[in-house]
């Protein structure tokens, strides 16, 4: 039987989760591009009302290596499967209740408040998603699918983001500015469920990885995984951060950057924006195919480094790119940017596990994976804004160049595992 069709299941488990994760964090952040500065931070002047949107959106950034210490032990002492199945309930919760928060008119400072503790919701409990999904697939794949099994959760970004720039889109299409502001914007959160509840059913119905069955047979897990991690993985932590930097920059600045400058300083129709935008993202999802098959062909670590390298020029036309003033000319270079983030992406899932040995290595993926995601999630939006409201616009693809040439340093620089 064909590896893909007789493992269906699982890279049906590993992909629905992460595109409820992506979708979850698209809305989240279209929501902050578009709607939440007025409705959290109305006493701001517009400028700082983006920005303080957008450091709630990077509140997510800084729980997710928490989330990940969390997960991460107990997913390499219990199992990949129930740990996956509790950072699921508790990102979609999360988001879910985002739906029903009042504006700051109706709650005052408590409004942004509990904004804030959802979104540190959100974060922890996707701090274990990622890496367990990635486990999930390569673990599970035969010899030579690593890296088109490991890409399963990847397909997941463009699937997730697809749903919910489409799903806004439409709300966009079919709703006035007023009621989208007022009430629209509630309804992805709402939507939201219908995903989790398609994700845990799935879920329920795996069961555990061969390679951490076996290595439970073998030895004992460790009482801290965390602790072994670092005293025996310390560079791999720190070079597989590294790894993940680029894929984080392209994304973000790509989307919710792109969406949040595109509709207000440049003035783009936000429909048009919208629908240049879900065109480009089959970009995403090309490169992702793309380099997970030239992983298992050509290695994943070289695939890697061949997008790293990629990223540092994308920084260079990024800013022009997004100021020359034609639609046209702005979808081809978020199209770009999409594709080449395709190959610092693709390759992640089955790269990162080959850094850890199994028992340590849901908190090495999870912790290197989410801390490169500060790095490239978190702070990478909130400076291209500063810059942009200083009139530097131009010059915002040099974050991506700089965080292009740090993941470069870390695929070059990291080295498998000794076996288990």
């Amino acid at each position: 039987m064909h590896p893909v069709r007789a493992n269906a299941r699982v890279l049906t488990a590993a992909l629905a989760g992460t595109a409820v994760e992506f979708y979850d964090f698209y809305i989240y952040a279209t929501a902050a591009a578009l709607v939440f500065g007025p409705l959290f931070f109305p006493e701001q002047s517009p400028a700082a009302q983006l920005a303080l949107s957008f450091l709630t959106f990077g509140i997510a950034f800084v729980a997710r290596p928490v989330g990940a210490i969390a997960f991460g032990h107990f997913g390499d002492r219990i199992g990949r499967k129930s740990t996956l199945v509790a950072s699921l309930l508790l990102m979609g919760g999360s988001t879910l209740l985002i739906a029903f928060l009042p504006t700051y008119a109706q709650a005052g400072w408590i409004a942004p408040a509990l904004l804030c503790l959802l979104r540190f919701g959100q974060g922890f409990g996707l701090g274990g998603e990622w890496g367990g999904a990635a486990l999930l697939a390569v673990e599970n794949a035969p010899k030579g699918w690593e890296a088109r099994f490991g890409a399963a959760p990847q397909f997941g970004a463009p699937v997730g983001f697809l749903a919910a720039n489409g799903l806004f889109l439409l709300l966009g299409l079919w709703l006035p500015e007023a009621d989208f502001k007022a009430w629209g914007w509630r309804i992805p959160f709402l939507l939201s469920a219908v995903l989790v509840g398609l994700g845990l059913w799935v879920r329920l119905k795996i069961g555990e990885t061969p390679q951490f069955k076996a290595a439970l047979e073998a030895e004992k897990p460790p009482a801290v995984p965390l602790a072994r991690l670092f005293a025996q993985h310390g560079w791999a932590v720190v070079a597989g951060t590294a790894g993940a930097i680029a894929c984080f920059a392209i994304f973000y600045l790509a989307t919710a950057f792109a969406l949040g400058i595109g509709t207000s300083t440049l003035g783009y129709n936000r429909t048009e924006f919208l629908t240049a935008q879900l065109a480009a993202n089959c970009f995403l999802a090309l490169g992702i195919g793309m380099a997970a098959y030239r992983s298992d062909k050509r290695g994943a670590r070289s695939t890697l480094a061949l997008g790293a390298a990629a990223t540092v020029v994308l920084g260079f036309v990024f800013g022009p790119g997004l100021q020359s003033g034609s639609l046209f000319t702005v979808f081809a270079t978020l199209s770009a940017a999409l594709l080449v983030m395709g190959y610092v992406y693709g390759p992640l899932g089955a790269w990162l596990p080959t850094l850890y040995p199994p028992l340590v290595r849901y908190s090495g993926v999870s912790v290197a994976f989410n801390a490169g995601g500060i790095v490239g999630g978190a702070l990478t939006p909130f400076v291209a804004q500063g810059m942009a409201a200083s009139g530097n616009l131009m010059f915002v693809g040099m974050l991506i160049s700089v965080a292009g040439l740090m993941t470069l340093v870390g695929v070059l620089t990291a080295r498998p595992a000794s076996p288990a």
